[in-house]
């Protein structure tokens, strides 16, 4: 099938985990929580979002996957990181096939109300509030911080070897945020401190 892609560069994960590690990123447009239209935000089930999924350049698989190749600057180890909007709209076993055979392990961002159509490597969930998850483990879970409706005891059934909290950036409320999850962190230690480091580095 054809995948609609918003955009595809080299950049280093930002957040979690795979902190600093670099990686070809493949953000697929649309999303089942938001269409990403201004005028649709207030009316959406995740009304946060800071990303833009709209819009976007269809590929084949192989095509995809070659133009993820194009941009890995080694002989090995690549590594792609699948987001989106939500990408287990588009993700599926052709792609994921396509990638490994040029040589990439594969890590999805997702909102975790869809469940995963292929084997990936590396999972992060990041639920949100007012959805129903599909999955019932992760690698690691990313909740973005506070969410009316959402608490991070909300996910004690969600199994994950690694729990983040990123304190939510919107208007003028992100010291408070980080001081609010920072304080939740050092109360339940079994929570981590995120931080969307991208940010600061002026990468995509």
């Amino acid at each position: 099938m054809p995948y609609t892609v918003k955009s595809i560069f080299l950049t280093h994960q930002g957040e979690g985990a795979n902190l600093g590690r670099t990686a070809v990123f493949i953000r697929f447009a649309g999303c089942n929580l938001w269409s990403g239209r201004e005028q649709d935000r207030t009316t959406a089930t995740c009304r946060f979002c800071d990303t833009d999924f709209v819009g976007g350049t269809r590929y084949e698989a192989e095509a995809l996957a070659d133009a993820a190749a194009r941009l890995w600057p080694a002989a090995s180890g690549g590594f792609c990181v699948v987001t989106g909007g939500e990408p287990l709209l588009r993700l599926d076993a052709d792609l994921a096939a396509a990638l490994r055979a040029r040589g990439f392990s594969i890590a999805i961002e997702t909102n975790g109300t869809l469940p995963l159509p292929c084997r990936v490597d590396w999972v992060c969930c990041s639920p949100k509030a007012g959805t129903t998850l599909a999955l019932r483990a992760a690698d690691e879970v990313k909740l973005v911080y506070p969410q009316p409706g959402l608490h991070p005891a909300d996910l004690s059934a969600l199994s994950a070897a690694q729990r983040w909290l990123s304190p939510m950036d919107v208007a003028d409320r992100l010291a408070a945020n980080t001081a609010a999850a920072a304080a939740y962190c050092a109360a339940h230690p079994e929570w981590r401190l995120a931080i969307q480091a991208h940010k600061f580095w002026g990468v995509p």
